[in-house]
């Protein structure tokens, strides 16, 4: 149980240090991303503002994308995977406090403040809608997080490679202060990423006690590409993580990609684009 249990902090470690980077250091190998032509607004929460980028032509159902660390809204424009879904329903991509063209917001930047922010643009653009909420790596956390707490508004929801929760124990103080002093060198005390990554140990162990999703369609994609730090064992271990979002849900689907890495998004596309569209062709 000890292996295992280390294996997924190795895990979360992993998928962190992927997703989150400086931010004038792009993914390698990522194409250009096409400017999607989304119009801009700001969500003002009293403390700060919030970029978010939308179209919206009243849809039955809003989707909301949801980045992971340390990534902006702009991770959607990737092979323009969000102006393709927008071709058949309304869409919102935003920038987290911090991120992109939004303002710093209040301190701790957990989960729970993510997601209470999160409410913000839903009941801005939702106006009354049920929402389909599709989240990358730590995207993921802070949309199932939302989804526990608002069962009634939420119509589906996309796991794009979710990061993984683990219990506390697993994940030691000192990976913690390593992880968040090598993003304050790099990217500075107020950097986004840099925030979030603070307090990756409590959003970790806060997790892990979350609860299971409401019963709405969910489907999680799975992205199992070898490299040189991620074994077979790991890769099981993963999968059997995600699939445990599962839980209590009649409608699940999980799909590995064994040739898809971390950024779904740059690596396998269409399957991404494939798969939200299948999420929203179940909705009534």
């Amino acid at each position: 149980m000890k292996k295992i249990k280390r294996i997924f902090t190795l895990l979360v470690i992993f998928q962190a240090v992927i997703a989150c980077r400086s931010s004038d250091e792009p993914h390698p190998a990522a194409p250009k991303k096409v400017i999607v032509e989304l119009k801009q607004s700001n969500v003002d929460l009293g403390t700060h503002k919030l970029a978010a980028f939308s179209m919206i032509r009243n849809s039955k159902y809003l989707v909301v994308f949801e980045a992971g660390l340390g990534d902006d809204h702009s991770i959607w424009n990737t092979n323009n995977v969000a102006l393709k879904i927008a071709d058949s329903i309304d869409i919102v991509t935003y920038d987290r406090a911090s991120h992109g063209q939004s303002q710093r917001g209040p301190d701790p930047r957990d989960i729970n403040r993510l997601q209470s922010e999160l409410t913000y643009i839903v009941d801005v653009f939702a106006k009354g809608r049920k929402v389909v909420l599709i989240g990358h790596s730590l995207g993921g956390f802070i949309i199932k997080d939302w989804a526990i707490k608002n069962p009634t508004r939420i119509a589906g929801l996309l796991f794009v490679d979710p990061s993984v929760a683990v219990l506390g124990s697993t994940m030691t103080q000192a990976d913690q202060d390593a992880f968040y002093n090598s993003w304050v060198a790099s990217n500075g005390l107020t950097n986004g990423c840099t925030l979030e990554a603070k307090e990756l140990k409590n959003d970790v162990e806060y997790m892990a006690t979350s609860g299971n999703l409401p019963n709405v369609p969910v489907i999680v994609l799975t992205c199992l590409k070898l490299d040189g730090t991620y074994t077979a064992d790991d890769q099981q271990a993963h999968f059997n993580y995600q699939a445990s979002l599962g839980i209590g849900v009649s409608d699940f689907t999980q799909v590995a990609r064994p040739n898809s890495g971390h950024m779904m998004m740059i690596d396998d596309p269409k399957t991404l684009i494939e798969y939200i569209q299948v999420l929203l062709a179940t909705l009534d």
